[in-house]
C-alpha cells in the first residue's frame, strides 16, 4: 500500500508541529514555507518532536521542506492543511493557490483559530471539500482536533478528515456548526472570563488561582470530562449549586480593563519576558520544559486508555 501524504502550507511552529505528529503516524509530511529560516529549523525541531513522542529516529526523513507550492509533489498528497499566520487575505491567497495545484478529490483543511473557516474558503470552487482542522498547541502532543464544519462543508469530507485524525493517532472533535471559538476555545474563554473577574476583583492571587484548577477540577478532567464527571456527581446537585453561583459569575462582553492595559504596554507574558510574573530566559526554558513533560505523562495516561 503506498504510503500517504500530506502538504503542510506553513513551516512556523504549528506548521512544524503537525508535520511531526503525521510523520510519526507513519505519513510522509511536505512542509511549504518561503522562509529560508523557518526550512532551516525545520529539521531540529521535527526531531525533537519525534523523540518526545517516542517514535523512531527514521520517521523524520518523512518530513520534506519545500519552499515554493509547486514544489510540492501534489499526485502524492491525501490532504492539505493551511497552517500560515492568522492573516484572512494571505489564507485566501494560498488556498486559492493550493485550489489549483491540489488533486480535485482531497480535502482541504485550514488550521485557523480566528477566523471562521466559512470566511477562509468563501470564494473557493470547490469550497465543499474545505473544513478546520484546528490544532492546539503543542500540536503533537495535544491530542485534540477539531473537524470544523463550515457553512458549505460535504459531510463526507470532515468525516474523512476525522478518519485521517485517528489514524495518526489524534483524538477530533467534529464541530458541525462554524461558530466562533468553535469548541475548545469558546470553553476556554469561559473559564478565562471568570478567571479575570477573580483576579481584578483580588479574590485570589494568580497561584492561587491555577492552584485551584490544576488541582481540583482540572485535576479530574485527565479522567473525563464535565458532563461525565456531573453524570457521576449528580445533576441534582449541580442544579442546585448552579443555581445560587451563576446569578454572580462574570458576564462581561469584553475582556477586562487590567488585560487591555497589560497588553498595552507590553505585559504579555514569556514573548516579552513579563506577564503576571517576570521571566528570565532560563526560567522560560524550565518552565516550557516542566510543561511538556507534564503533557507527555498525561498522555500516556490517556493512551493507555486505548489498549
Amino acid at each position: 500500500m503506498a504510503k500517504r501524504g500530506v502538504a503542510i502550507i506553513g513551516g512556523g511552529i504549528m506548521g512544524g508541529d503537525i508535520a511531526t505528529s503525521f510523520a510519526a503516524g507513519g505519513w510522509d509530511a511536505h512542509v511549504m514555507s518561503p522562509s529560508p529560516k523557518t526550512r532551516e529549523a525545520l529539521p531540529g525541531r521535527v526531531s525533537k518532536g519525534l523523540e518526545r513522542l517516542g517514535a523512531g529516529a527514521g520517521c523524520a526523513a518523512a518530513v520534506q521542506a519545500h519552499a515554493a507550492l509547486t514544489d510540492i509533489p501534489w499526485q502524492g498528497v491525501d490532504l492539505c492543511i493551511e497552517a500560515v499566520t492568522e492573516d484572512l487575505a494571505l489564507k485566501h491567497k494560498v488556498f486559492s493557490a493550493v485550489e489549483a495545484l491540489a488533486r480535485p478529490e482531497i480535502p482541504l483543511a485550514t488550521n485557523t483559530s480566528s477566523f471562521p473557516v466559512t470566511e477562509v474558503g468563501r470564494h473557493l470552487k470547490t469550497r465543499s471539500r474545505l473544513c478546520g482542522a484546528h490544532y492546539f498547541m503543542p500540536a503533537h502532543l495535544v491530542p485534540l482536533v477539531e473537524v470544523v464544519c463550515a457553512e458549505f462543508t460535504a459531510p463526507k469530507v470532515a468525516e474523512e478528515v476525522e478518519a485521517i485524525m485517528t489514524s495518526v493517532g489524534k483524538v477530533p472533535v467534529m464541530v458541525k456548526k462554524d461558530i466562533p471559538g468553535f469548541l475548545a476555545n469558546r470553553m476556554q474563554h469561559a473559564l478565562l472570563r471568570e478567571v479575570l473577574w477573580l483576579l481584578e476583583n483580588d479574590i485570589a492571587t494568580p497561584e492561587g488561582i491555577d492552584a485551584a484548577v490544576r488541582y481540583g477540577f482540572g485535576f479530574r478532567f485527565i479522567a473525563c470530562g464535565p458532563l461525565m464527571q456531573k453524570e457521576m456527581s449528580g445533576w441534582d446537585t449541580n442544579f442546585y449549586a448552579g443555581s445560587t453561583i451563576y446569578p454572580s459569575l462574570s458576564n462581561a462582553s469584553a475582556p477586562p480593563k487590567m488585560l487591555k492595559d497589560m497588553v498595552e504596554r507590553g505585559a504579555i507574558g514569556m514573548k516579552t519576558k513579563q506577564g503576571l510574573w517576570p521571566w528570565t530566559d532560563d526560567a522560560i526554558a524550565r518552565e516550557k520544559s516542566r510543561y511538556e513533560q507534564a503533557l507527555q505523562a498525561g498522555f500516556k495516561i490517556l493512551q493507555a486508555e486505548k489498549k
